[in-house]
């Protein structure tokens, strides 16, 4: 049975969903009492314990045998699927009613300098209630316990309440090349969940409906064959650095406005679901700026806090001239910038750079545009069916209500699974705000991942009452 339900204040003025009646407590307290009943910290620290860091290679053969039986140990039939690179790990149950699949990686970030860390990366070691070690919350800890919450299912209910897929990427790390080929061997979901990032900056959970999407892209000017005297060469030889600063003069104005015709002009306004959303988060707008050192927020003047945040930008991430970092009195030979795209729904790699490489070619033709490594973004609306399902069973467990992330400001691979399956996303964050992922000492509060495995578990249950 079904019943209307005011999903989030400041969405209800807008829409109404319809949730399925709350599972109730004595379910979610079976599931915390199974969580109390083993040792899940033991099996966290083990897969910690074996690194698996797709850019060097190191342990990633033996870290996907272990995972292949940890998918089994949690009911699921397991196979590596072969990609062209580092294999991935797909699990899949039969179950009634709606398809989910359930997305992580295996791989993690190299350990970085050892003398930062306090304890070896891959030494798993347990402080004031937090596990450190490489992967403890990126993504280890966090698949881990959608795993643990099918266990328990398993165990508590003799199956599963909806059929499942578990996918562990071994390539996320390294921009995922070959994701999609993984997933032409997973059948079509009706929905997928992933566990990645940290929690919002308030402590408080999050839902979020997708991600932005990223081109990198540089900008190389050339002058004459080598440095020039700038005494002598002044006003006689080309100078690349002008030539570059006025190229991107043209590619947005003062007022922060992309002038670059064909960058978005597909781009679909805010629904007022997504903007509700964005108005609803917490956000110290002041403090936030006084601890960056910034004097104020970027152009366009007028537009929220979080809605930038889900909104195409261009940005140069850097400005140079091959001259060792020293400043000579030169024209230089070479000019680079190196920049960025973020991009949203009705962006594509493909299409924005066709646009920037029209755009240089019309107003600086000598100008090489270059190219580099791309995302697509990923968007599932408020409106979605099952966005008040998985974010009641999230507020049924945390015992307080989530906020709704309508997209996050930086680029996960998840654009791969909405394009490829055309379905909803979800991302359900089960890491604290600190976890310093991809730095020393990352860390895993234990006391979210155990309560991470009891909402992995009731969002299945949420959604098996839908079918």
């Amino acid at each position: 049975m079904t019943v209307p339900c005011q999903v989030v204040t400041g969405l209800v003025e807008y829409h109404r969903f319809h949730i399925v009646q709350s599972i109730g407590g004595p379910v979610i307290e079976q599931l915390r009492g199974w969580v109390g009943a083993h040792d899940l910290d033991r099996e966290l620290a083990d897969w910690v314990s074996r690194p698996s860091v797709s850019r060097t290679g190191e342990g990633m053969v033996e870290a996907a045998a272990h995972g292949l039986r940890l998918l089994r140990a949690s009911g699921l039939e397991a196979r590596e699927v072969e990609t062209g690179g580092w294999p991935a790990l797909v699990g899949t149950a039969d179950g009634p009613g709606l398809h989910v699949l359930i997305y992580g990686h295996y791989d993690v970030q190299p350990a970085g300098p050892l003398e930062l860390w306090t304890t070896p990366p891959f030494v798993p070691s347990i402080r004031d209630g937090r596990m450190y070690g490489r992967g403890t919350g990126d993504n280890k800890g966090q698949h881990l316990a959608q795993l643990l919450g099918l266990r328990a299912l398993r165990d508590l209910t003799g199956g599963f309440p909806c059929r499942v897929t578990v996918l562990l990427d071994g390539e996320e790390e390294i921009g995922s090349p070959n994701l999609a080929v993984a997933l032409r061997q997973v059948g079509q979901p009706d929905l997928v969940i992933w566990s990645d990032g940290p929690v919002h900056d308030s402590g408080r959970a999050t839902v979020v409906l997708g991600v932005r999407g990223i081109l990198m892209f540089e900008l190389r000017a050339r002058g004459a064959n080598r440095p020039l005297h700038s005494g002598n060469w002044g006003g006689v030889a080309p100078n690349p650095a002008w030539t570059l600063v006025q190229l991107l003069a043209t590619m947005r104005s003062a007022d922060g406005t992309v002038t670059v015709p064909g960058f978005a002009d597909d781009v679909p306004p805010l629904t007022d679901g997504q903007r509700a959303a964005l108005a609803d988060l917490p956000v110290d707008v002041a403090g936030t700026l006084e601890a960056i050192g910034a004097a104020g927020l970027e152009p366009p003047i007028g537009l929220g806090f979080h809605e930038r945040l889900a909104l195409p930008t261009l940005t140069v991430n850097s400005l140079s001239c091959e001259d060792s970092g020293d400043h000579r009195a030169v024209i230089p030979d070479v000019a680079i910038a190196r920049c960025e795209a973020r991009l949203v729904d009705g962006q594509t790699p493909d299409q924005v750079a066709d646009a920037i490489r029209r755009h240089v070619a019309k107003y600086a033709p000598e100008v090489e545009f270059v190219p580099g490594a791309a995302m697509s973004p990923s968007v599932t609306l408020p409106e979605t069916p099952y966005t008040a399902t998985i974010f009641r069973a999230v507020e049924e467990v945390l015992g307080h209500r989530p906020l709704l992330v309508p997209s996050l400001g930086g680029s996960l691979p998840i654009a791969a699974l909405s394009e490829v399956f055309s379905c909803p996303c979800y991302g359900v964050p089960l890491a604290n705000v600190d976890e310093a992922n991809h730095a020393a000492d990352e860390n895993l509060d234990l006391d979210l991942f155990r309560r991470g495995v009891v909402a992995a578990a009731t969002i299945q249950l949420a959604l098996a009452a839908l079918s």
